[in-house]
């Protein structure tokens, strides 16, 4: 059994007698949240499960640079909060229905009631940078979540990862790097140096 079936079976074991299930994938950025959100998804049965997004929080860019927070983009000051805990209080509750926001990265936006969360969704996967940041006010999230899991990435690999990533949306080498030492590793070392214990954690060395 492949590590990701291994999880979620695990999952779907604990879920047993649930209507609902909500799990935190944290991680620093470039750990591979997103990726193994969507990996769960594919794996679990099939219309059971939902992905939400935490980036669908982020605050737009004029209000950032209303705040003086634009170069600080991805910081955890630079999310509603209290926006993202009660979408997940509503999704604890069974309510139906709930529209969710998507961040759309080629835009850099989030999109409005770009996702359903559908009453019959039994997994809702939750994934975002400080799902279990033990800092206030985000350690409030953590009995909102029934599992967690926290993917550890080496800082040297994230590093490289998110190189990668903003040559990909088109950024030069020298802005590239200079936004990752001054604004993603900063992100990183708050995510690696201040988290909560986590239900399971999964290292990734490559």
């Amino acid at each position: 059994m492949s590590e990701i079936a291994s999880i979620a079976a695990k999952i779907f074991k604990q879920a047993a007698h649930k209507d609902r299930y909500v799990v935190a994938i944290a991680g620093p950025p470039g750990a591979g949240k997103s990726t193994l959100s969507a990996a769960l998804h594919d794996v679990l049965p099939q219309g059971s499960s939902v992905v939400v997004p935490m980036d669908g929080f982020h605050y737009d860019d004029a209000i950032l640079d209303r705040r003086g927070l634009r170069s600080r983009k991805g910081a955890p000051e630079t999310f509603d909060f209290a926006g993202f805990e009660t979408l997940v209080k509503r999704i604890r509750s069974g309510e139906p229905d709930i529209a969710i926001p998507v961040f759309d990265r080629s835009m850099e936006l989030s999109r409005a009631a770009a996702d359903i969360v559908a009453s019959d969704a039994k997994f809702i996967l939750v994934e975002g940078n400080y799902l279990l940041l033990d800092e206030d006010p985000w350690r409030r999230l953590a009995p909102l979540f029934d599992f967690s899991i926290f993917v550890d990435v080496p800082r040297a690999v994230l590093e490289e990862r998110l190189m990668r990533r903003w040559l990909g949306h088109g950024r030069s080498e020298a802005d590239a790097r200079a936004w990752i030492a001054g604004n993603d590793m900063p992100n990183v070392d708050r995510v690696l140096n201040a988290r909560a214990q986590a239900g399971l954690v999964l290292e990734v060395r490559d």
